[in-house]
């Protein structure tokens, strides 16, 4: 979807006052008060305008909330670190709850709303730019009652709720800057009705009862994109474990899963063994927990939510899939870690993840991943509007399309032909060490592959991410189907990955 645009505010007439600098406060000679302007409304995405804002960049996010499954009621006090990048007279935080008060610096701040799910706040003094500053927000509402845009990404359940969508989740429960490109640290304590489990990402801090409420303290310690901090509220299974280096594992799975119940704990308990066969492909597990929930929703899609991914249940409708597992776990490294720098270079993340599927299909002998990419390939004629989505730039409303996942793996593939075995290990290791825990663009993965491998990539990455139409076949693809005579055979893994389709499903 669209969003409007909302333009910064102009810059204040005062700036051409002259003020002797012994009367300034934050710069040579003009007050940070008369220097400041509002913050832009959207961080700059072209894709969606409105999605997080300027001004300021969060380090933590420190959200203590309350929850009663019976009537969808959130309370909650979001307390919120950042540091200015500009001189600031406002800002604005994405939004969409009622807010009753917002605190910046321990003192009351004026606040209104604007657009669709603006929060603009007036401290009682400008902000300097590198400023540290503080932001309390105390808030209510019905999150699934809440339309922005026409939906609500929270999900109500028989026994509670959940906050998991793509590209956008915050809005329903905590107040933010909306945008991958700026990741920050969490604590997330929720209370909940005694014999109710509320989930979150990261590691499971404390737990304690008091007058009939649970409080759950979880922390994430790495940076985290807003749409990957995730809020799941209800009745679980729990099971708990932890990997050969000592970290958390916890699984959660709603008590009510019916018939999928079996299949989707028979997938989900294989996490660890997915992760750790990852850190052969994509190098170390780059968070301080693991897991994945599966709660009793009514949606189709999983979600790469930060060292916990979200499963809908009917990911497991027709049996156990250990295939979405890995794609979902894939995202740690590659879209977790290494985020996006804006929503056009989704590439990076999904194309990433469906080939971890071909090389988790090469490893159990289900058929390699150029089978996979041959048998993909042949099954969209020239003509196929498949081929006019890119990959690499495909628009918002292609964001999810399955071009971008299959299209966006056959471009792996042909740069691993391109650079051979070696290389292109070399290439898949170091990229989520290149970025760790940042941002980044699809052209700077070209730089980086063309660096590891010494060769001029930008041509091959062209044609496979950018060209609408289909690229020409391969000589040694078609030394294979002359060889055979036939089309290549559905490799034996194809119905696995393709009942995983529905991940993008948002």
């Amino acid at each position: 979807m669209y969003r409007r645009l909302i333009a910064p505010g102009a810059l204040a007439a005062a700036l051409m006052l002259a003020i002797p600098a012994s009367a300034a406060a934050g710069g040579v000679g003009v007050s940070p008060t008369e220097d400041s302007t509002p913050g832009a409304s959207g961080i700059g995405d072209p894709y969606y305008p409105d999605y997080g804002n300027g001004g300021y960049d969060v380090s933590h996010y420190d959200l203590r909330l309350k929850y009663q499954p019976k009537t969808d009621l959130l309370e909650g006090t979001a307390t919120i670190l950042a540091t200015s990048t500009q001189d600031l007279s406002r800002f604005d935080l994405d939004f969409g709850l009622k807010v009753s008060e917002v605190l910046v610096n321990g003192k009351k701040a004026k606040f209104a709303t604007s657009g669709v799910e603006e929060l603009e706040i007036t401290p009682p003094a400008g902000l300097p730019k590198g400023s540290t500053f503080t932001v309390v927000v105390r808030y209510a509402g019905k999150p699934s009652e809440v339309k922005l845009y026409g939906f609500t990404s929270w999900q109500r359940t028989p026994d509670g709720g959940i906050g998991a969508n793509e590209p956008e989740s915050a809005a329903w429960w905590f107040p933010s800057n909306d945008h991958p490109r700026d990741k920050a640290t969490y604590d997330v304590s929720v209370a909940v009705p005694d014999g109710t489990q509320a989930i979150s990402n990261g590691v499971l801090q404390s737990q304690s009862s008091k007058l009939g409420w649970t409080r759950f303290n979880w922390r994430s310690n790495k940076p985290q994109a807003t749409y990957l901090t995730t809020l799941a509220v209800g009745k679980f299974d729990i099971t708990t474990d932890k990997t050969a280096d000592g970290l958390p594992v916890v699984n959660a799975y709603s008590k009510d899963l019916g018939d999928n119940y079996g299949a989707a704990r028979a997938s989900v308990e294989r996490t660890t063994e997915v992760a750790e066969w990852l850190e052969t492909k994509f190098g170390k597990y780059p968070f301080n927990a693991l897991g994945g929930y599966v709660p009793n929703v009514p949606s189709g899609f999983a979600l790469e939510t930060q060292t916990r991914p979200f499963y809908s249940p009917k990911q497991f409708a027709n049996g156990s899939n250990v295939s979405v597992i890995v794609h979902e776990l894939a995202h740690q490294w590659y879209g977790d870690s290494v985020s996006v720098d804006g929503w056009k270079d989704i590439w990076i993340n999904e194309g990433f993840a469906r080939y971890s599927q071909w090389l988790w299909s090469e490893k159990e002998g289900e058929g390699t991943a150029q089978e996979l990419a041959d048998y993909t390939y042949a099954q969209h004629p020239a003509d196929d509007a498949f081929w006019q989505v890119k990959p690499g730039d495909p628009g918002a409303e292609n964001q999810f399309d399955i071009a971008v996942y299959d299209r966006g793996a056959l471009a792996i593939q042909a740069l691993r032909n391109e650079v051979g075995e070696k290389k292109f290990a070399a290439i898949l290791k170091g990229w989520p060490q290149e970025h760790a825990y940042g941002n980044a663009k699809v052209s700077d993965f070209v730089k980086f592959a063309e660096k590891v491998s010494g060769k001029p990539l930008a041509g091959l990455f062209d044609t496979w991410l950018y060209q609408p139409s289909k690229p020409g076949t391969a000589a040694a693809q078609r030394d294979r189907v002359a060889r055979a005579g036939v089309a290549p055979a559905k490799p034996k893994s194809w119905k696995q990955i393709a009942a995983t389709n529905s991940v993008h499903d948002h």
